[in-house]
């Protein structure tokens, strides 16, 4: 079964067009979202979510049209940007309170244990969290009003190694149960083989391949031995209706 349905994606700006795009995250899967920078991971992420009104297309959410049923999606959909900017100098404490406003399904004792689980001190400033901590905070906010799908944008960007190796740790285990799936762009080829399930692959507005990772690899063996060498050598050559000429 699939969680997310991404059919047919377009929009067009003056300079940059996203062509058409088509996916589907299946339930308990981490799918990376992959491309260069301007690619069309972000103009694609904020499609699917309504900040960005495509020109076409549809995006079908527990097999329901998110155009139809918006604000079923936001409450079951949980949201970790590319990093977190607002109310710098709000405890975490107020934020919560604010943010649990707007969800019926807010669930108190789970966001506790999820504090107590990343170490989260909610007597602390959002300026006062490391990056990796505010990406752990997001994502308790996320798993406490019962989201099934966390949706990231660049989450692992700017963070040591060892903060990185934490994060795709949990997100494994986020997904563990089948449950819950997660969607996360990314420009790092280590985070992807230590946790995503599933790739899409994105090129000029034009996705140019969507599926496991074990069918990429199999797919494009012939064109490196890791999967830093295949993205590279398949970032480097023209493609034809999904096909590497």
């Amino acid at each position: 079964m699939d969680i997310l349905r991404v059919e047919g994606l377009t929009k067009c700006y003056p300079s940059f067009t996203l062509d058409h795009v088509s996916f589907a995250v299946p339930q308990g899967a981490v799918m990376g979202f992959i491309g260069r920078n301007g690619a069309g991971k972000s103009t694609t992420l904020k499609s699917i979510l309504g900040m960005v009104h495509p020109d076409e297309g549809h995006v079908f959410f527990q097999e329901r049209d998110t155009a139809d049923d918006e604000r079923y999606m936001k409450e079951n959909i949980g949201v970790v940007p590319g990093g977190m900017t607002f109310y710098p100098k709000k405890k975490l404490r107020t934020v919560t309170e604010v943010t649990r406003r707007f969800y019926p399904n807010w669930d108190e004792a789970k966001y506790q244990h999820y504090c107590k689980v990343f170490l989260l001190d909610e007597e602390k400033r959002v300026d006062q969290l490391s990056d990796g901590m505010r990406v752990k905070y997001l994502i308790a906010l996320a798993l406490s009003h019962g989201a099934t799908l966390l949706i990231m944008d660049e989450p692992t960007s700017g963070l040591d190694p060892v903060s990185r190796d934490e994060l795709t740790g949990l997100f494994r285990s986020i997904v563990a149960d089948g449950t819950r799936s997660i969607l996360f762009s990314t420009h790092i080829t280590s985070d992807l083989e230590k946790c995503a399930s599933h790739i899409a692959f994105i090129k000029e507005g034009a996705l140019l391949y969507s599926g496991t990772v074990e069918d990429f690899r199999h797919a494009f063996a012939d064109r490196g031995n890791t999967m830093e060498d295949i993205i590279v050598s398949v970032e480097r050559r023209d493609w034809n209706e999904g096909t590497i000429i």
